[in-house]
C-alpha cells in the first residue's frame, strides 16, 4: 500500500476532504464542514496515523500485534492515536485501521455536523 492508494480510501468515506493545516507536505483528511472538521488520518510518506482506538488500551493492541511497524503518537497518543507503518502492516489491515478511526472521529461530531451514511442524501 502506498499513500496515494490509501489518501484515495480515505477520500471515498462520506464528507472526507484534504487539508494541510500546518503547510508542510503531508496531508490530513479530516471530516465534516470546513471550519469544524476533524482529522481521522495523517498520512506521512512511510506511516498513516489513526485514532486506533477509543481508549489508549484499546490503541495498544496494535503495539503488541505489529511492535516493529506501530507506535503512539506524539502529543496526541494519549486519546488512542497510533502511527502505523505502510509496509509494516498488512494492507487490509491498514484499510480497517483507516475505517475505525473515521468511525470513531465521525461519532465525535455533533449530530448536525456528521455526514449522512452513504448513499444517502441529506
Amino acid at each position: 500500500m502506498d499513500v496515494e492508494q490509501l489518501m484515495e480510501h480515505c477520500l471515498a468515506k462520506p464528507g472526507a476532504w484534504p487539508d494541510n493545516p500546518w503547510d508542510h507536505e503531508h496531508t490530513v483528511i479530516k471530516v465534516g464542514p470546513d471550519d469544524k472538521g476533524k482529522i481521522f488520518a495523517f498520512l506521512g510518506a512511510e506511516s498513516v496515523g489513526v485514532k486506533a482506538g477509543a481508549t489508549r488500551e484499546v490503541a495498544d493492541e496494535w503495539l503488541e500485534r505489529y511492535p516493529d511497524a506501530a507506535s503512539v503518537m506524539r502529543y496526541i497518543g494519549r486519546s488512542g492515536w497510533n502511527s502505523l507503518a505502510l509496509d509494516g502492516v498488512p494492507d487490509d489491515e491498514l484499510l480497517e485501521a483507516v475505517d475505525v478511526s473515521y468511525d470513531l472521529v465521525v461519532a465525535g461530531l455533533p449530530r448536525k455536523h456528521r455526514p449522512p451514511p452513504s448513499g444517502q442524501d441529506s
